[in-house]
């Protein structure tokens, strides 16, 4: 794996655990987990991004439009992975706590905006 990627996958888990950390000092129990669940559907949502895109694209001659074909479709996945994750958290967890699962999900998408602008 890139070590940009780990770098983005190491702070995001570091981003969620904080939030989780803080909500569950703020708020309680129930604000810890929501948080840490919006942690970790931005984590899920970046790790199907990151198996669909960076997959190996092939001869150099094609790469240009299959690279860009690939990164289209990682952001479908990643997309489809975020709205289904979100569908299950509030259906299964009745003591959720929107707040903290928006704010610890925002936190760490900005890790991954983050990598983007990331030099080596």
């Amino acid at each position: 794996m890139h070590p940009q990627v780990r770098w983005f996958f190491r702070c995001q888990v570091i981003v969620t655990l904080v939030a989780a950390t803080i909500a569950g000092l703020v708020a309680g129990t129930d604000a810890a987990v929501s948080a840490a669940l919006g942690g970790g559907i931005a984590i899920a949502s970046a790790l199907a991004y990151v198996w669909r895109g960076l997959r190996p694209a092939g001869t150099a001659a094609a790469d240009a439009k299959k690279a860009f074909n690939s990164q289209v479709a990682a952001e479908g996945y990643k997309f489809a992975v975020t709205l289904l994750l979100f569908g299950l958290v509030f259906k299964s967890y009745a003591q959720l706590v929107a707040l903290p699962l928006f704010l610890a999900y925002a936190a760490t998408i900005v890790v991954y905006w983050m990598a983007l602008l990331k030099q080596h």
